[in-house]
């Protein structure tokens, strides 16, 4: 008979496109996944897969255990969630992803309050900007910058962020202001400054392009140039200040999301209650209010 286990092994190879990918997915050697895919073909009494130098495709007999197995998976998932929602003790596996600045900045002290006053939750977090998929539980809160999340959660919009230009003190130390040029660090994916960025500073010179935020905050504290971020992270970093003159701009709104199904469970809520609190109270920070006019128009000098 058909080890239904065996499916997930035949799932990864179609997905995958061969053993080896299914190997790495499954964190197994590719021997085991060869053992897996030939009994469920002896079960079976069909081919499920030509093996190809380009890899593993399905025939119409590998198709079929394709879609079974996807519809298990389906119904697994929609039967732990469904499970999941009736859980009523404040302990348990609490699964969290956050980016990893978000992380760095923000939200470990307030994780560390919350195991504090929850010790019997174990709080496991996913510091990624990668979505995660939560109706298959691989995150059950995500705090995340979005302006528009997936129909499938539910939360709130914690806070509508600020973003501005900043500098390295040493950088504007020298900086001439006004129509002499700035050293400029891009994004990669960004299609360039805004036009309310070069009404102020309307000479940018590139010097870096990066292509994420960790990388564009270590080129500003090394003096390569000057770039956009949220406040949250310039205002609260010492080695750097607002370029003079810059406007603030609107940052993608955070929220605290869950899974619909999962809302009411108390170990979900007394966090995203927890998170939400402690967000809130540096949204002075997020919105670029920790920095006085004057310092801004100064740059802190």
């Amino acid at each position: 008979m058909l080890d239904w286990n065996d499916l997930k092994y035949v799932l990864e190879t179609a997905e995958q496109g061969g053993i080896s990918g299914a190997a790495r997915v499954l964190g197994v050697n590719h021997a085991t996944v060869a053992r897996r895919i030939s009994a469920a073909e002896e079960a079976l009494g069909a081919r499920l897969f030509e093996r190809l130098p380009s890899g593993y495709v399905p025939t119409e007999a590998g198709l079929d255990a394709v879609n079974t197995a996807r519809q298990m998976a389906r119904m697994q998932f929609d039967l732990d969630r469904q499970i999941g929602a009736r859980d009523t003790e404040l302990s348990g596996v609490l699964r969290v992803t956050a980016s990893e600045l978000l992380c760095e900045r923000i939200l470990s002290p307030i994780f560390a309050g919350f195991i504090e006053a929850h010790p019997e939750i174990d709080l496991r977090l996913v510091a990624t900007n990668d979505p995660l998929n939560m109706a298959q539980r691989e995150a059950d809160v995500a705090i995340r910058f979005s302006q528009k999340p997936p129909e499938a959660l539910v939360g709130r919009c914690v806070i509508s962020p600020k973003g501005s230009v900043y500098a390295s003190r040493a950088l504007m130390a020298d900086d001439k202001g006004g129509e002499a040029p700035l050293d400029w660090i891009r994004f990669a994916h960004w299609p360039g400054p805004p036009p309310e960025v070069k009404a102020v500073r309307p000479y940018l010179r590139v010097r870096m392009t990066v292509d994420d935020m960790i990388s564009a905050i270590g080129a500003v504290r090394a003096g390569i140039g000057a770039t956009r971020m949220g406040c949250f992270l310039g205002d609260a970093d010492p080695e750097m200040m607002r370029v003079p003159g810059m406007p603030l701009f609107d940052y993608l709104p955070l929220w605290v999301l869950t899974h619909a199904d999962l809302k009411h469970v108390p170990r979900i809520r007394a966090f995203t209650d927890y998170v939400t609190a402690g967000l809130l109270a540096q949204k002075d920070l997020f919105e670029g209010r920790c920095v006085s006019e004057e310092e801004t128009a100064s740059g802190g000098q």
